[in-house]
């Protein structure tokens, strides 16, 4: 089976240069078709004319699960890859067709690597993590999984339902769950990707809601049963999971005061 694979980028056009250095690295990731959603009034011309962009689709205005969700199903017939990039994250150099070769599996659905945390101006400041044990714990552990640094079959997405546009913060999570339920959730020893953690990340401005939306997650797909318990597990996961956070928000404000960001 030929894979051709397809990267969302949302956006609201309020990050110009992040941007760029977005859409940059997807280019150097390799072979792809980038579909930026932005606002109405943005001005996709100069990215288009830089072969940055291949298609641009309005934002349905409906939230950024919303947005992604459109990129995704406003994608060419052929895309049968698929992921989404933050505007202010990156990918690494040669990376998606190393991602893309572990689908020849047909009981592999999402495939995932290692994502580095980047400050302003892209230095590494930590790695997140991960392994194949990420998605065993997936159910009733930390959210361990990166999503920028991964790939997933499209016909899965639509199967799940796409994106929940009942949570704010961690629909990637309760995406990932409901892939694990139709499919294997594989993992590639490749740093793939880079997320910026600033001040403006959605996920560093509300933390302890994002957190708190995870738990929410977690539970939602627990049984009924194991619900009525689940703050055994859930209180010392979560505020292990903020208390990283903190980590790396110290990390962050360490680079800005060397000089780095």
């Amino acid at each position: 089976m030929n894979f051709e694979i397809g990267i969302v980028v949302p956006t609201l056009g309020t990050r110009p240069e992040y941007l760029r250095k977005c859409l940059d690295s997807i280019r150097l990731a390799g072979k792809s078709h980038i579909n930026l959603v932005a606002p109405s009034d943005f001005d996709p011309t100069t990215l288009l004319s830089a072969g940055l962009v291949d298609q641009v689709t309005v934002d349905p205005g409906s939230g950024l699960a919303g947005a992604i969700n459109a990129g995704v199903r406003t994608l060419p017939e052929k895309i049968n890859l698929v992921n989404w990039l933050g505007d202010d994250d990156i990918l690494k150099p040669e990376t998606l067709e190393t991602l893309a070769k572990e689908f020849s599996k047909p009981s592999v659905v999402f495939v995932y690597g290692h994502c580095d945390y980047i400050d302003d101006n892209g230095q590494k400041m930590w790695s997140s993590p991960t392994g194949q044990f990420a998605a065993r714990i997936l159910r009733f552990g930390p959210d361990l999984i990166p999503q920028p640094g991964a790939l997933f079959r499209r016909d899965a997405f639509e199967i799940v339902g796409g994106l929940s546009a009942d949570f704010g913060w961690a629909f990637d999570f309760d995406l990932l769950i409901k892939l694990s339920k139709i499919g294997k959730l594989q993992f590639v020893p490749l740093t793939v990707s880079g997320f910026r953690w600033h001040s403006d990340s959605l996920t560093v401005r509300a933390r302890w809601k994002s957190v708190g939306e995870a738990s929410k997650v977690r539970r939602s797909h627990l049984p009924c049963v194991l619900r009525l318990i689940s703050f055994l597990w859930e209180i010392p996961v979560v505020l292990a999971t903020y208390l990283a956070g903190l980590r790396v928000n110290r990390l962050a404000l360490k680079a800005k005061s060397n000089g780095k960001s």
